[in-house]
This record gives C-alpha cells, structure tokens and sequence, in this order.
C-alpha cells in the first residue's frame, strides 16, 4: 500500500495528516429444513470494457417531551433513556450507558436503513429464511433498531402481534397496528411469557451479546413448541477470491482491529461464523445456515450483485465511523483524531475498483423442539 496503516492494536502505524480537534458535543445533523450451508463459488469481477448489464457526556432536553408519546404498558420512557450522552460528536443511548457501542443518532440511523435495503436485496425481497406460517401470531424483533424490519413484518403478516424491543427510543411515532416497540436490554431477563413467540427475530447484533448460549437458551424458554428463531448476521472479515485483499491492505487491518476490539470489550464480532454451533449447543433442532457473499462496490460482473454492490458501498461509508469511533477510543485507547485517519484510509479502501472485497453474510435459523427448554 501506498501509506502506512495502524496494526490493529495500537494507532502507531496511523498516517497523522488529521490535526483538528474532535467537534463539540452536539447532535448529528441527522421450509425445508435442512443444512444448505456450502463453499460459495468466486464472485465474477467485471473488468475494463466489459458491457454486461469530545469525552464529556451532556445531556440533551429536546428529547423530554419524548416520554409521553412512546410511553407503553411495560416501559416507562424517562430522563434516563432520553438524556442521551454525546462524545466525540455521535449520540449514544444513555439506558444501560455502554453496553453498546454504536451512536443512535439520525447519521446511524439512516445507515440502519440503508442496510436493512441490502439485506432485503440479499433475499430476495424476504424479510427473513426462516420457514414460518403465514397465519404467524406472535413475533418478537429483539434489538430492532429503527424499527423498519418489524415495521415491515408487520406490514406483511397482519396476523401477527409484533413486538421490537431496543435500548433507544429511536422508532417512528406512526406505526401499524399491530405492532408496539419497548426499551429492553435483550441480555437481562424477559418479562414475556415463555413458550409464547412463534417467531423471534434478530438482525446484526454482532459485538452486542457477552454470552450468545444463554441468549439462545433464553429464545428457546419463550418460544412456543415449534417456533422458530431467525438471524442474520455480516461478516466484519474483509476477503476477496482473487487476492486483493491483502494481509496488509486496509480492509483486512479492519477486520483484525475489530476482531480485537471485540474480544477485549467482551462481546464478540465472530458471531456470524459462531451462530450455527452455539444455536445447536443451545438445544435448538433443524438448525440450517445459509451464506451469502455481499460485494463492496461496482466490480462484479453479476448484475444483482453489482447493484448489491453499490448499494453495501454506501451502507459502509455512512456506517464506519459510527462503528468505529466509540470502540477504538473508549476500548483500544486511541485518539479521535487517530481514528479519522484510520476512517480516511478506510473509504480509500472501500472506494478502490482494483480490490474486489466482498464480506459474508450469513442467515441461520433453528426451531425450538419443546418450548420448555
């Protein structure tokens, strides 16, 4: 490469060309169950001429006369889950402060959004893999984010009673009918019946879950006999199957950081590749993955994945430094001003048509065999 990168566990290696200071603390300007998991074959790349088709926390009142309007039965929205705590210009919950690392402010919102339309894509249109009835009735969205999966979900199966559950209260006010959210820390205990879902669902909890058996081993208690559980999860390893992506090239520097990182705030990034056996472990039966390669940019030959392609290029740039900055300052030690050149050479990365990367995005999904486990 052609300037230097930082190893991943210390920013030495950081190219220090950033020199201002971190921004003030304020808000962001915004049915068959089987095993099909299998080998992917190389992703076709389209060459040149192709034609194929701040540390300090404040605390923000703007969002005081939340409460009244998100209040449900089951959760009092207070000045504890609405005085959101900004460092280093990003909004953070503030209900069990710390607990993740990722802003929910309207700048990561939005990249929630945008990735919930690849994931869609990837699927084919599908909201999920798992063989569920059309008649389903109960379905739970643990840590739903912005809440445009359950929305859709609900939308889709009116049948159902559905249920988000989230640290933050960053869910839209206009919601169909069927559907409530509520803030819930998914790693305590539940207050919902046991053997009561038919469906529960997740969706990139990856560096979320300190233990994911007794978080499966929970699904399983409040799932009915039968039901079923669904994940879908991405790969943070960076990969390419022509060699592009280097040892040493910045996407693979990535992937090792935040493996590290992962593993030192005790909450893991590998639960793509971990979720099948830990789900078997857990006493869940048919369990069943699938993968899929999802590119970053336009270089595949493929028509769908190009435009999958295009789109994960975007959902990477609005995402990464969200992703990054709390866990690189508060758990690897480094600067915000070390982080951005981290961020800097990122996007270079990213934006190179001669690396084709791609990273896996894998979607497991099991049943529960007696609904008392």
């Amino acid at each position: 490469m052609a300037e230097s990168s930082p190893s991943p566990s210390s920013p030495t290696g950081l190219n220090a060309a950033a020199t201002s200071d971190p921004p003030p603390a304020t808000e962001s300007s915004h049915s068959n169950p089987q095993d099909v998991s299998q080998v992917a074959a190389p992703l076709a790349i389209e060459h040149e001429g192709d034609h194929s088709d701040s540390d300090g926390a404040e605390r923000d009142d703007e969002f005081s006369d939340y409460a009244e309007d998100f209040a449900s039965d089951t959760t009092s929205i207070n000045s504890e889950i609405t005085s959101y705590r900004f460092e280093n210009g990003r909004r953070y919950h503030s209900y069990k402060e710390g607990a993740y690392w990722g802003p929910n402010d309207e700048k990561q919102n939005e990249q929630m959004d945008v990735a919930h339309h690849v994931f869609t894509l990837l699927l084919d249109g599908k909201l999920l893999l798992a063989p569920i009835e059309d008649n389903i009735q109960r379905a739970l969205d643990v840590g739903t984010g912005t809440g445009i999966w359950a929305m859709d979900f609900a939308d889709e199966y009116p049948s159902a009673q559905v249920i988000g559950t989230d640290l933050s209260p960053i869910q839209p006010g206009f919601l169909p009918p069927n559907l409530t959210f509520e803030i819930d820390d998914a790693t305590d205990e539940w207050a919902f019946p046991e053997n009561h879902f038919d469906l529960i669902h997740v969706r990139a909890l990856y560096g979320a879950v300190d233990d994911w058996i007794a978080f499966y081993r929970k699904v399983l208690r409040h799932l009915r006999p039968g039901g079923w559980f669904d994940q879908l999860e991405m790969s943070i390893q960076f990969q390419s199957d022509d060699g592009t992506v280097t040892e040493d090239h910045i996407l693979a520097i990535w992937s090792k950081t935040f493996i590290e990182a992962g593993e030192k705030f005790g909450k893991t990034f590998r639960i793509a590749d971990l979720a099948k056996g830990y789900m078997q472990e857990a006493g869940f039966q048919n369990v069943t993955e699938q993968r899929f390669k999802l590119p970053i940019g336009q270089w595949s030959r493929d028509k769908r994945l190009k435009k999958l392609g295009m789109w994960n290029l975007i959902h990477c740039e609005q995402g990464i430094e969200g992703w990054a900055m709390a866990l690189l300052t508060r758990v690897m030690g480094w600067s915000y001003v070390e982080v951005q050149v981290f961020l800097a050479q990122m996007r270079k990365g990213l934006r190179d048509p001669n690396t084709h990367a791609y990273f896996n995005v894998v979607g497991v999904y099991g049943q529960n065999p007696t609904g008392a486990y």
